[in-house]
């Protein structure tokens, strides 16, 4: 029995030893890595290029997505990656994103899952902070929720859009799961709960099942719900699993959403429009001429030129009563013929047109 135990530990030893060559030979990979993404930050700088391109992202992930299965995880591959590619763009530049905050929001987690733990954050009050942020150069990039699979669209977000000069150069989905946390150890000793609105709204059915009486307040975020719950032991927040950890709050409920398939779109905000990767989204927003038939002579130059519609959403405008915004996401990039013919031919039936972005399409699956 011994003989057989010192057998395994030599393999053993044998095996970790080859572990950590391997780790030895990741690390010196990483490291001339390094020193050629210092000279294509270099060669950017030099020529006024953007140092983050979602479209060079978006090829790393489609190759990881078309490797062979091994034993590693392909999601697993695009974690380790991403955070490869966040340490990257710091030795470049030390980019910095805002996003509505505080921190611990999803919309939190979005940007982390989308630019990685290297770079600099700004957590911002409201949508229009981050929007301002970038306009003003204060942040390189910004992220902001966009819709919900339940909710539906976040309809400032859009109308941030009417008057800013930010594109759309990315766009994250994450699924969405609401934790109930308090300082409290039971559910009997909650006397209110707080969350934002579209958070309550996704939790009413269990809310009403488990805590019927208990009023219900809105916040501007689900983080500055957490936040309220950590100052007082009777009330309870509908967060994220990292608000519990940051805030120091107990989880006497997980996965309380209504519907299982909750995911919220988010969008980066920047200045430049990617280049195409050939599998892209545009989005734009127009205002139509008040006649009949308007909105069928604006649709049909898509559908001449096969061109998918993915979302159409109606916003009233705030420049005249009755009179509305459209805005529409299509499949394809600014720079495809069939996408300029089609908007080429709209332009003279709208009240006004405007390319809001041409970003790399998420390959998000649920």
């Amino acid at each position: 029995m011994e003989k057989d135990d010192n057998a395994i530990s030599v393999k053993l030893e044998e095996l970790r030893k080859n572990i950590s060559d391997i780790d030895k030979k990741i690390i010196e990979l990483l490291n001339k890595r390094a020193v050629l993404v210092k000279e294509v930050g270099r060669l950017k700088q030099k020529s006024g290029l953007p140092f983050y391109s979602p479209d060079r992202e978006a090829k790393i992930y489609k190759m990881i997505e078309e490797l062979p299965n091994g034993e590693f995880p392909k999601k697993s591959l695009k974690n380790i990656f991403r955070e490869i590619m966040s340490a990257s763009i710091r030795l470049e530049e030390p980019l910095t994103i805002s996003y509505l905050g505080p921190e611990a929001t999803f919309t939190h987690q979005a940007a982390i899952e989308r630019f990685g733990l290297s770079l600099h954050y700004i957590a911002e009050e409201s949508i229009e902070d981050v929007f301002m942020d970038v306009e003003a150069d204060r942040a390189d990039f910004g992220v902001v929720p966009i819709e919900n699979s339940i909710e539906g669209v976040v309809h400032y977000t859009l109308d941030m859009f009417t008057n800013s000069n930010v594109k759309i150069v990315s766009e994250i989905y994450i699924d969405i799961h609401h934790n109930l946390l308090s300082k409290a150890k039971s559910l009997q000793e909650i006397k209110a709960i707080y969350s934002h609105p579209n958070a309550l709204g996704q939790c009413k059915s269990w809310l009403k099942k488990h805590l019927p009486n208990v009023p219900l307040f809105e916040t501007v975020s689900t983080a500055k719900a957490a936040k309220i719950a950590e100052k007082d032991s009777s009330a309870a927040a509908i967060a994220s699993k990292a608000a519990s950890e940051i805030y120091n709050l107990n989880i006497l409920a997980s996965g309380i959403e209504d519907k299982t398939n909750n995911t919220t779109r988010f969008l980066v905000i920047g200045k430049n429009i990617p280049k195409p990767t050939g599998n892209d989204k545009t989005s734009f927003m127009f205002s139509i001429k008040d006649k009949v038939g308007a909105l069928y002579e604006i649709l049909k130059p898509f559908y001449d030129n096969k061109i998918n519609l993915t979302r159409i959403e109606s916003r009233p405008s705030r420049q005249k009563s009755f009179s509305y915004i459209f805005y529409v996401d299509v499949e394809g990039h600014i720079q495809d013929k069939n996408l300029q013919d089609a908007l080429s031919k709209i332009e003279n039936l709208t009240v006004f047109l405007k390319i809001l972005g041409s970003y790399p399409k998420s390959t998000y699956k649920n």
